[in-house]
């Protein structure tokens, strides 16, 4: 059996999955959960953030499908990561 491994960017997405955890669904935190249910899909590892992704879609009443079919439709419309002054770079790693 595989060991688990520790993703590079999981300490900053678990800041991340709190603040989800702690809010309701709007554009910005949807395309955050869509992102990182990508980033962790296969990952071996990381199993809380896993669990944490799963409750979220939960809590919010979503299927996987349903959020990436509507995240699909932000980014459509180009406004779910605007850049910020300064910010030249997206996180999809």
């Amino acid at each position: 059996m595989p060991q688990d491994q520790q993703h590079p960017q999981e300490k900053r997405d678990r800041e991340v999955i709190n603040g989800l955890l702690a809010e309701d669904p709007n554009d910005h935190n949807l395309a955050e959960l869509a992102r990182l249910r990508i980033r962790y899909r296969n990952f071996p590892g990381a199993r809380q953030i896993h669990r944490d992704l799963e409750l979220i879609l939960q809590q919010w009443q979503l299927t996987e499908e349903e959020l990436f079919e509507t995240t699909r439709q932000l980014h459509e419309s180009g406004k779910v990561y605007r850049r910020q002054q300064g910010d030249d770079m997206q996180d999809w790693s």
